[in-house]
């Protein structure tokens, strides 16, 4: 199955807010907006520009695993840098296979040298399940003979 919807459609359905730390922030503190903010990643950014990206993973791995304190390691010497990031008009299926190849479960996106938004493997799971449930609904007003309704997304 291959998915052409784009990035931007998912991101045109998202809070269009950007949970960000900036670089002097130690992974506690980025641990406290993920937290607070229920997600599993932040940008690591200074001012407009996207310096990294530090996720639960970045902290089990080079952080937890490693004996290291969170509160005396700063985001930068763990986060992932240079991010892995896609722009609006990719496609789900590049996305989908981007996170698969590399391991990732949040690519940023941008466009030009701004930073748009996030998206998450989440994001696309749930993409795929409302398309497919769209799909059946079509296909049992064709069925039924009901094929004049209008379906829109919500």
């Amino acid at each position: 199955m291959q998915i052409e919807d784009k990035v931007s459609q998912i991101l045109n359905t998202k809070n269009d807010a950007l949970i960000t730390v900036q670089p002097t922030a130690t992974v506690f503190d980025a641990l406290k907006v993920i937290a607070e903010k229920n997600v599993g990643s932040v940008l690591v950014m200074q001012g407009a520009t996207l310096l990294g990206l530090f996720s639960e993973r970045e902290y089990a791995r080079n952080v937890a695993l490693q004996g290291r304190n969170s509160r005396d390691t700063k985001v930068t010497e763990v986060m992932r840098a240079p991010p892995l990031t896609v722009s609006p008009e990719t496609s789900l299926d590049e996305a989908m296979h981007l996170m698969t190849d590399h391991r990732v479960r949040h690519l940023p996106v941008v466009s030009g040298s701004r930073v748009v938004g996030i998206i998450s493997i989440g994001d696309i799971v749930k993409w795929v399940i409302s398309e497919q449930e769209r799909t059946i609904a079509h296909l049992q007003c064709y069925i039924t003979g009901q094929y004049d309704t209008v379906f829109t997304r919500a």
